[in-house]
């Protein structure tokens, strides 16, 4: 039993170190600006321009969801006004973040991992060391920085379409006027509820689309290699989302009350 403990620790502090190895030589791909500045809009389309389509489609449904959930827990306890308030709160708080995340991790991470796998099994990879080009700053580099940027954008504009069908919902399900449903949305607003939705979003891009390439440039095995590196980019990614979601709230959250 100590044997096998020993050795499944060994292993995870080997690959934690492995990561951080991993992310190092991305960073020092940063310097050559001239290898991955040619990618990195073509990057950001198709990482952050691309889906918006289903960044919004998944805001618009949670905005309905929430203002007839809102609804159902606040029925004679208090005023219906605050149904603006627990929608203004949880939309850019929490829910839009972290489920447009989950989203982007299925989406995003999957599309880089299978990517990058394809190019690693079929020898891309090593054609690229032939020709001196810097694998990290051809590959890694446009694609985590287009994920870091392009993901609070992607999240910005959920959170605006969510709260908009929001308050369609509210007033045509719920029966709130728009100057109810306004004054509970300015009632406990603040400019940190947007900001830490942001920030948070741009953490869960830079670790969705940084794991999708460690998992991508390390699959082995032809197409099932690259199958397994696409689900394991997705596992771990939602994975780091709800660790990362729990770590600003711990963090910075506790830190502003």
């Amino acid at each position: 039993m100590i044997t096998a403990l020993g050795a499944f620790v060994r292993r995870q502090v080997e690959a934690l170190g492995s990561v951080g190895e991993f992310a190092g030589e991305a960073a020092r791909g940063i310097s050559d600006l001239r290898t991955w500045t040619v990618n990195a809009m073509q990057q950001m389309r198709r990482l952050g321009v691309d889906s918006l389509p289903i960044g919004l489609l998944i805001a618009a449904f949670t905005g309905i969801v929430l203002a007839l959930l809102a609804n159902y827990a606040l029925t004679g306890a208090v005023p219906l006004y605050f149904v603006g308030v627990l929608l203004e709160k949880t939309i850019t708080l929490e829910l839009t973040p972290v489920l447009t995340g989950l989203a982007l991790a299925g989406r995003v991470g999957a599309n880089i991992a299978a990517e990058l796998g394809t190019m690693r099994v079929t020898e891309q990879v090593d054609a690229l060391e032939t020709l001196a080009y810097d694998p990290y700053a051809y590959l890694v580099v446009p694609r985590v920085l287009a994920g870091t940027v392009m993901f609070p954008i992607v999240v910005g504009l959920s959170m605006a379409v969510a709260l908009f069908f929001g308050y369609v919902a509210a007033l045509g399900i719920v029966g709130l006027t728009t100057a109810e449903f306004e004054q509970g949305v300015q009632l406990f607003y603040q400019g940190f509820d947007i900001s830490y939705g942001l920030v948070k979003s741009a953490s869960f891009g830079f670790a969705v689309s940084l794991i999708g390439c460690i998992a991508g440039l390390r699959a082995r095995g032809g197409a099932e290699g690259v199958g397994r590196a696409a689900t394991q980019a997705v596992v771990y990614s939602a994975v780091m989302i709800l660790v990362l979601d729990a770590f600003w709230a711990m963090t910075w959250l506790q830190a502003v009350r």
